[in-house]
């Protein structure tokens, strides 16, 4: 039988699948099994609506973002293509078409 990892909330070990769910019994926590898997590699980053995302991913913005050293900025709906995670404050490194290599904060952004 496989090893179900434990509840990220109370660290029940007795969760248990429903669907693409992990459950916790005693919390009633429900959570994705992808996040955990990613969890488990180190860090995860996840876009404004809480979708995980991965290396080579494409994101829209969702608002316009102003960038420093220059009078223009960033539109909200820019498509941004082929996503670099990186662990730092600004957790996605891209090149946007017109301003060359940028680094992105997750919370700005969703999963295309």
């Amino acid at each position: 039988m496989m090893e179900l990892a434990p509840c990220p909330l109370c660290k029940s070990t007795y969760t248990y699948e429903m669907n693409d769910l992990l459950v916790c019994p005693e919390c009633g926590h429900e959570w994705k099994a992808e996040v955990e898997i990613a969890a488990a590699d180190g860090f995860v980053v996840k876009d404004s609506n809480g979708n995980v995302l991965q290396n080579g991913d494409s994101v829209v913005t969702i608002k316009n973002l102003p960038v420093k050293g220059t009078s223009q900025s960033i539109k909200a709906g820019t498509k941004v293509r082929n996503i670099r995670l990186v662990d730092s404050d600004h957790n996605i490194d891209c090149k946007i078409d017109g301003f060359g290599a940028m680094a992105l904060k997750s919370e700005f952004v969703k999963k295309a």
